[in-house]
């Protein structure tokens, strides 16, 4: 596809697509849901919350993005979660109920839902974009196919989407324990009616769908009280290294730039802004002001040792130590996904007692081919149950070609149908 043209089909599916403590859940009444916008986003000057606690959060009028969604009730919330080295942070998300009461068996059901790429800085965080508050990319059809189903839905923004924060951009625990804190403070907003024994389903595309599965490789052993029945992850960027290889020099170079800084803030310690010549102090300046389709076109073609004094290769970027001995290598292997996974009771790493569902587009240009199919094979031979499904369409057109298909995937795990997977 040509650029001007991949560019317009970018934005046409994209574009198409804490200091106030006061208002909290202690007060046990929707009432308390009352804080300022504002407020929501402001994050604590030492955050303390418990994983899954309600610091603040505000009742929202409507979602105008959650287009031919049924009518609904929203919240935007700001609840407590870790970082990646187990500190306490706070991160922000919505909790989507519809208004017509559950008439299916038991509680109803909620999925935790993990956006794609949005864009690194807080301006671009996906409750801002459901509001109406800022229309980039945002995934309102995935949840108005969701709401539609009767279920509830509970879509994080991630961390560092608050205000003066960068986004972790790739960074995978970080990720994960945000998608299942979301799920614990679903149920603790006053007035969603959420039951704490739902059961949960995770879905999540690109970004998404490296978070999603991030999700389901910690659920166990972060968030055991939660009742996971199976996790749908699409366009999954496993493996960091063969996805940056991947993009470096190419139209999506931007999601390179954004994983680079992501990690740095994450990742503090490590050499990154002393390694920067002017081009790359702009480029950094640039990325956290833009949203995904103002990234994608700011950077096309972009290599990333244009952004350095020393013209660094990304070998050679990888090959940096910090001040622990750590490499950058070392980091971005550690975010691989299917490595250290297995059953229940395997006493390996990761364990995951429910199926997962992941797919591609077989003309995706952005993950490698062979990367997904090695994520497949790792989750199959670890023993998960594990369905595989390739779709006829690129890295932007499978996100919504896909929702029907993962919609009914959740609504038989949810309905406790055998899942027999297609290894």
């Amino acid at each position: 596809m040509p650029k001007r043209a991949a560019l317009l089909a970018a934005a046409s599916l994209l574009g198409g697509l804490l200091a106030v403590p006061a208002a909290t859940a202690a007060a046990g009444t929707p009432e308390a849901c009352s804080a300022a916008d504002a407020d929501i986003y402001r994050p604590p000057d030492s955050p303390t919350a418990a994983p899954g606690a309600v610091v603040t959060c505000r009742k929202v009028d409507s979602l105008p993005m959650v287009i031919g969604g049924p009518p609904l009730n929203a919240w935007k919330v700001q609840y407590g979660s870790t970082d990646g080295r187990g500190r306490p942070v706070s991160v922000v998300g919505t909790v989507v109920v519809p208004q017509k009461p559950w008439t299916g068996p038991g509680e109803r059901p909620l999925v935790a839902f993990v956006p794609g790429t949005l864009g690194i800085g807080p301006q671009c965080a996906f409750s801002k974009q459901l509001a109406g508050q800022y229309q980039d990319a945002y995934e309102g059809p995935n949840i108005a196919a969701l709401l539609n189903a009767g279920y509830a839905v509970a879509a994080t923004d991630g961390q560092g989407y608050m205000d003066g924060q960068v986004h972790p951009y790739a960074s995978g625990v970080e990720a994960g324990h945000a998608t299942l804190d979301m799920a614990r403070a679903a149920s603790r907003v006053p007035g969603t009616g959420v039951s704490p024994d739902a059961k949960i389903g995770i879905w999540g595309y690109s970004e998404g769908g490296s978070g999603s599965l991030w999700a389901a490789q910690l659920a166990r052993s972060y968030a055991p009280g939660l009742n996971v029945v199976g996790s749908a992850s699409g366009g999954v960027p496993a493996d960091l290294k063969q996805v940056a290889s991947n993009l470096d020099g190419q139209f999506f170079a931007g999601f390179l730039m954004d994983a680079f800084i992501g990690l740095s803030a994450t990742h503090p310690d490590m050499p990154f802004d002393d390694l920067l010549n002017d081009s790359g102090r702009k480029a950094v300046k640039d990325a956290e002001s833009l949203c995904a389709v103002g990234t994608v076109s700011r950077f096309p073609g972009a290599r990333i040792e244009q952004y350095t004094k020393d013209g660094l290769t990304l070998d050679q970027m990888y090959a940096l130590h910090g001040s622990d001995g750590a490499t950058w290598g070392d980091i971005v292997a550690a975010n691989k996904l299917g490595a250290g996974v297995g059953t229940p009771g395997s006493g390996v790493r990761y364990e995951i007692g429910f199926p997962v569902l992941q797919y591609r587009g077989l003309a995706d240009e952005v993950i490698p081919a062979g990367m997904a199919a090695d994520t497949r094979r790792a989750y199959c031979a670890a023993g998960i149950t594990t369905q595989w499904t390739a779709y006829l369409g690129d890295h932007l057109t499978v996100d919504p070609q896909s929702i029907g298909d993962v919609v009914r995937w959740l609504g038989d795990r949810f309905e406790g149908r055998s899942a027999n997977g297609n290894c």
